[in-house]
């Protein structure tokens, strides 16, 4: 035998005595019968040193290698550090190099520079590649940053790039002839990942969306010639459409040309993840741009907001933590334009806000605790008078007659109402969502809608009841509340503790509840 097989044969002695299996007595028969000429590992590769805590103990421990003389736990830190064990190894035949990548696809490979915070210490930190030669902690920004550890452990087969394998199209790359990338106008360009949703492979983004689509040119056309990406099989262009007779509005909105359509008008791959009611018509551009390419398309189930009136209602100032916000704040309100946890501290607070949104049918009132319908068994439907449509807001989802109270009922409504709103008050009654302010015993009194005349209940006034009562303006601390705060009425509507600095000053509220027959003028 020669002197490289009797020192292949004396180790494999060794790790039979270390580790008693049945695999260190087959590699001894086999290199005693089967002995090796020396071969060599490749022009260039670089065995290292013994530098290893395992060094000359008859196992290589180097992770670049495989087979029967290796270690049975390999560390990467040991890579290159085990020489002597794993030279004398290889050329018994014992182990063998783990295969790597051929020449032609490394030489398509764009390793980038040297720029990022470890280079040259040994480890791969490009998130494209995989392998045990790679970093523990991999980090987006080191992409094509680390270029000498990359290329040599490539080399020595010790990473790959993700997702590819040799003798695949992806190991090839690929003419991009002919191919349209697009532009740069997407918002990651140059950041070494494709965020085009066309393509797939290792060097794409984690989430491509839709609306990147041909807008990262540069980071998409190298990496598909580097055979990092290839184009997807199952790709469905979007047909582009014609954006004549749609209202985009405009981009006052709070996203406004971030490649995402937040208009809840819209639907499809190209909308932002929570379009918001508020953002109706005013993210335009954005919009526009991914109706124009097919990736949003107008919603069928959408409903259009009844705009309505805010005359009456004081809505404060813009005190807020969060005036302008497109969101409204103030917990006197509900609705989709509402903001996700108002809070009693906002109250009066988000004027702006609350005042377009309330406008645009977007909130509306809310009933809170002091709003309720009262506990009383309702008359039927047939039973009661609702009058016709011919006040200032019909059919607006709201009930504007003073009558009637509940969560159903308008923010501020006026004796000039009664019976002027009948659509929307027969509805909202039938649901359940506002009743008669009377008693039971004096709504079963009321007429049928037949009825020439309007039933009233015994505790509502008369419509000249109003005539010599002075309710002054609404310049208290709590207008429009659902309360009377004026120290002269009494009656279930009034607030809890009425103050004498707020008589005269609750005009709207009182008008309101006085009309009701919640409240009445003290003896």
């Amino acid at each position: 035998m020669t002197s490289g097989l009797d020192e292949a044969t004396s180790r494999a002695r060794v790790r039979l005595r270390l580790a008693g299996t049945c695999a260190a007595i087959g590699l001894l028969a086999s290199l005693a019968a089967h002995p090796a000429a020396a071969r060599d590992a490749g022009p260039g590769f670089v065995w290292g040193d013994d530098s290893s805590r395992f060094a000359n103990d008859g196992e290589c421990d180097d992770p670049r290698f495989q087979g029967a003389g290796m270690a049975k736990v390999t560390l990467e830190e040991n890579r290159g550090a085990d020489a002597g064990d794993c030279r004398r190894l290889f050329e018994a035949g014992a182990i063998d190099l783990i295969a790597a990548p051929d020449a032609g696809r490394r030489a398509q490979i764009d390793f980038g520079d040297d720029s990022g915070r470890w280079p040259n210490d040994g480890e791969c930190e490009d998130p494209r590649f995989t392998g045990e030669g790679m970093a523990a902690v991999l980090l987006e920004e080191d992409r094509l940053r680390d270029a000498s550890d990359c290329r040599r452990l490539f080399e020595e087969g010790a990473i790959t790039l993700r997702g590819s394998a040799p003798g695949t199209d992806a190991d090839s790359g690929a003419s991009s002839a002919g191919m349209d990338f697009g532009d740069d106008s997407g918002r990651w360009p140059d950041d070494g990942e494709c965020d085009d949703p066309r393509f797939e492979g290792a060097g794409m983004a984690a989430q491509p969306f839709e609306q990147e689509r041909r807008r990262d040119a540069t980071d998409c056309r190298r990496l598909f010639e580097a055979g990092a990406i290839a184009l997807r099989a199952d790709d469905v262009e979007p047909t582009p459409r014609s954006a004549e007779g749609i209202d985009f509005g405009d981009d006052s909105g709070r996203w406004p040309n971030d490649g995402e359509c937040d208009d809840p008008r819209f639907e499809g791959a190209g909308m932002a993840a929570q379009p918001r009611p508020q953002e109706r018509r005013r993210d335009a551009t954005d919009c526009r741009r991914l109706f124009d390419a097919g990736a949003i398309a107008l919603r069928a189930d959408d409903v259009e907001p009844t705009p309505r009136s805010a005359e009456g209602i004081d809505f404060g100032d813009d005190s807020g933590r969060w005036p302008n916000d497109g969101e409204c704040d103030d917990p006197r309100f509900e609705g989709a334009g509402m903001a996700g946890a108002p809070s009693d501290e906002e109250l009066m607070g988000d004027a702006s806000d609350c005042r377009a949104l309330f406008e645009a049918g977007l909130i509306a009132r809310s009933t809170g605790p002091r709003w309720g319908a009262p506990a009383a068994v309702q008359p039927p439907v047939d039973a009661i008078a609702f009058g016709d449509d011919s006040g200032s807001w019909p059919k607006d989802g709201e009930c504007d007659d003073p009558r009637f109270v509940g969560a159903g009922m308008a923010f501020a409504v006026q004796e000039e109402t009664t019976l002027r709103d009948a659509s929307d008050c027969r509805r909202l009654y039938e649901a359940g969502t506002i009743a008669l302010a009377a008693t039971a015993a004096d709504a079963s009194e009321a007429g049928s809608e037949a009825a020439p005349s309007p039933p009233r209940s015994s505790a509502a006034p008369a419509p000249d009841a109003f005539a010599g009562i002075d309710f002054g303006d609404d310049s208290g601390r709590w207008p429009n509340d659902g309360e009377c705060d004026d120290p002269r009425f009494e009656g279930e509507g009034m607030a809890a503790i009425p103050l004498d600095e707020d008589r005269m000053a609750d005009a709207s509220d009182c008008r309101a509840l006085f009309a009701q027959g919640r409240i009445r003028l003290r003896e």
